[in-house]
């Protein structure tokens, strides 16, 4: 009966990418011995062994094989030797290394194989990689969830995830986008127009050491959200966590002149609509794979309420976007954690500018006395996204400094 084995490959020494692609085509032309899939390649530092050493590529794969664990364990050996591989000191460079991580749900200990691996759970570069290709599966001996495992060792620390924010160009957008990258997560920065501001976030989010890509797209567009969605996962790759910050600007820009229905036409096609035609597209992808966070935008006031035009406006969408978060919770648990931030009085690009009555109608609707700021915001997102949120999902989280007004 075949069995599904998980491999985990790394290269140190020569054309690192070759080493691996080499040893991937090695294991597709072994006799009873499916390749079924592959994780991107990361780029890690060594983790041991003599100083200076080059950094690796790692990657993980999954076969399905008749093999024996043995059999497979001397077919790995066979394809380390035929690409130089020479073993002496331990955690020295290596042209490739492959391990048998796991095999089915067995257990072995044998003086000549020991799986699962026994140092997997304790290394983030074997469980970022298995963690792309199998989140949910198992570890036989440990009882715990390749993310989970992975979890307890990174916690708020986002080594090895990656996340798409909208409308990431400026604003709360920016300072979240940034506040990933800094806990380590490769992101995704979208914007529509602001191309020149999206390569600039880009650019000092990779100065934290991780990747990131900029993707243009109008949300107002169904096509185009589909569209997004789908080159995302086929160019970047599966996400961990998708954060829906975009939204229209009838405060700031030249929105701020139109007519009320005008306002609310964009407001709605943007943020509400949006957010709808996003998270349908991201949500069974993340369903499918068994894991998966997003994060919605809300408005504190929506559920106060706040009178005028804006008020008005505003209450109406993020309400709907709020309403819309608690419902899509339930649809897709217990897989995807779904949440929706809240945030009140924020300094952003309209505070900024704002008269006199409203700083002070700010800060004295404030109970700590302050506007909020971006990172205020950004701080709370990357903990939702965190494994320390892990039981939180169907909220609505208020980052207002405490106003509580009714």
């Amino acid at each position: 009966m075949a069995v599904q084995a998980y491999i985990a490959l790394g290269s140190n020494l020569g054309d690192r990418q070759a080493n691996l692609n080499s040893a991937l085509d090695r294991l597709r032309e072994t006799p009873g011995v499916r390749l079924l899939q592959v994780s991107r390649f990361w780029e890690t530092a060594p983790a041991g062994g003599p100083p200076d050493q080059p950094r690796y590529l790692n990657a993980v794969c999954v076969v399905e094989t008749e093999l024996s664990p043995q059999q497979l364990h001397q077919e790995l050996l066979r394809i380390e030797a035929e690409h130089g591989r020479q073993r002496g000191e331990a955690n020295a460079p290596r042209t490739l290394d492959l391990d048998l991580l796991l095999y089915g749900s067995e257990v072995i200990r044998t003086a000549e194989l020991t799986v699962p691996h026994p140092r997997l759970h304790q290394r983030r570069f074997v469980l970022g990689p298995l963690a792309e290709i199998a989140p949910t599966l198992v570890h036989p001996v440990l009882g715990r969830t390749v993310v989970e495992l992975l979890a307890a060792l990174t916690r708020q620390d986002l080594h090895g995830r990656r996340g798409v924010v909208t409308g990431a160009s400026s604003g709360i957008g920016r300072a979240i986008a940034l506040a990933l990258a800094e806990r380590g997560a490769d992101v995704v920065i979208h914007a529509h127009r602001s191309r020149n501001q999206a390569e600039t976030v880009a650019e000092k989010a990779r100065a934290s050491g991780v990747q990131a890509w900029c993707y243009y797209a109008d949300l107002t567009d169904a096509e185009a959200c589909r569209r997004f969605v789908a080159e995302v996962w086929s160019q970047v790759g599966p996400v961990d966590f998708w954060i829906n910050n975009a939204g229209a600007d009838i405060l700031t820009g030249e929105a701020r002149r139109w007519p009320y229905e005008a306002k609310l036409d964009l407001l709605w096609r943007t943020d509400v609509l949006g957010t709808v035609r996003l998270c349908r597209e991201v949500g069974p992808r993340m369903q499918a794979r068994g894991w998966g966070v997003i994060l919605n935008m809300g408005w504190d006031q929506a559920e106060t309420g706040m009178a005028g035009d804006s008020g008005e406006l505003f209450a109406l969408v993020k309400g709907a976007v709020m309403a819309y978060s608690r419902s899509l919770a339930l649809s897709l648990a217990p897989q995807v954690r779904v949440n929706c931030l809240a945030p009140g009085w924020i300094r952003t690009a309209w505070a900024e500018q704002a008269s006199p009555y409203w700083q002070q109608r700010a800060v004295g609707e404030t109970p700590l006395r302050r506007w909020g700021t971006p990172e205020d915001v950004a701080a709370v997102a990357c903990w939702l996204v965190s494994s320390e949120a892990a039981f939180i999902t169907g909220q609505v989280i208020r980052i207002n400094g405490g106003a509580v007004r009714i």
